[in-house]
């Protein structure tokens, strides 16, 4: 069988896409390990719009139920499968997985990404319980709280910017004598008189029993171990883009990212395939963003297969 559309990944993008693609009558195979993605650890995500505060966990088992409320017979789910290659066929595309293949004229790839994490003694334990890789998601709990970013690029600064909007003090530690965000968005989060910056300090080890009570960083010059005192340590290095698979047919960009035209999510060097989400080389990525980007992708693959 040979499917109008295929649609890789269960967070917002992929669900959203998999709504609309529903609506449209297109007939699709949806693919996916699981649901939802990095909000899916969250305690409570309070910038998904239509909810005030909600658990990561519930946000993806209604994303789950309001996909499967209108498959129908339009959307075949196939959950827990890996995708492993997609390769370009005659006819269109050939997925791969670990468990099967599956054939589908045009394919929308919503894999997103997986948080770099933070490799140092304490942070597995005491990740979400005080240690986290989403500002957004997280940063209204730390209300009032001292807290650190560790990282030195654009989305560290960008969320420490946002922390900065109800807590106590932001401190960021930085690995080098340089970072790696713009010099404007460095000057603008530098002139809030909250916010400190520590340069050449290595991570050693998150403290803490129940809950983060503090960082012990290595001054590069000096060689001395110094600790910090937070309730919150917020992880800002960097994200792995589940892009592998792709690597033979579309040309990724240096971050592994897929390049894609944000009028329409267009993959720019291959004809019938579509990207929405963190997987893209999007300028943001947020959830209610991947939606979004699915959305337009799914009206312009129905224009795609229906208005040729």
């Amino acid at each position: 069988m040979i499917y109008d559309l295929a649609i890789l990944g269960g967070g917002p993008a992929g669900v959203a896409a998999g709504v609309y693609a529903a609506r449209k009558q297109l007939k699709t195979v949806f693919i996916t390990h699981d649901w939802l993605g990095q909000s899916n650890v969250s305690e409570g995500v309070e910038n998904w719009i239509g909810d005030i505060k909600i658990p990561g966990l519930e946000l993806s088992k209604k994303l789950e139920t309001h996909l499967k409320a209108y498959a129908g017979k339009v959307v075949d789910i196939h959950e827990g499968h890996f995708v492993k290659d997609v390769q370009k066929d005659p006819l269109g595309f050939v997925i791969t997985t670990d468990k099967g293949s599956f054939k589908a004229k045009t394919v929308l790839v919503a894999t997103g990404s997986s948080r770099r994490k933070l490799d140092v003694l304490g942070a597995d334990r005491l990740e979400h319980k005080g240690l986290t890789y989403c500002a957004s998601c997280d940063g209204p709990l730390f209300a009032g709280k001292e807290v650190v970013v560790v990282g030195g690029g654009n989305a560290a600064f960008e969320s420490a910017s946002q922390l900065l909007a109800y807590c106590k003090s932001v401190t960021l530690l930085n690995r080098s004598g340089n970072f790696k965000a713009d010099p404007v968005t460095i000057e603008a989060v530098s002139k809030n008189p909250h916010f400190n910056i520590i340069k050449n300090a290595i991570p050693k080890e998150i403290l803490g029993d129940k809950f983060v009570s503090g960082i012990i960083y290595t001054d590069i010059n000096s060689k001395k171990d110094i600790t910090i005192n937070a309730s919150g340590i917020f992880v800002e290095i960097g994200s792995i883009p589940n892009t592998a698979y792709l690597k033979d047919i579309v040309e990724l960009n240096q971050y592994g990212l897929i390049p894609v035209d944000p009028r329409n999510q267009r993959v720019t060097n291959l004809s019938g395939l579509w990207a929405a989400g963190d997987c893209t080389d999007g300028l943001f990525h947020q959830n209610n963003i991947a939606a979004g980007d699915a959305v337009k992708a799914l009206e312009d693959i129905y224009l795609f297969l229906k208005a040729k």
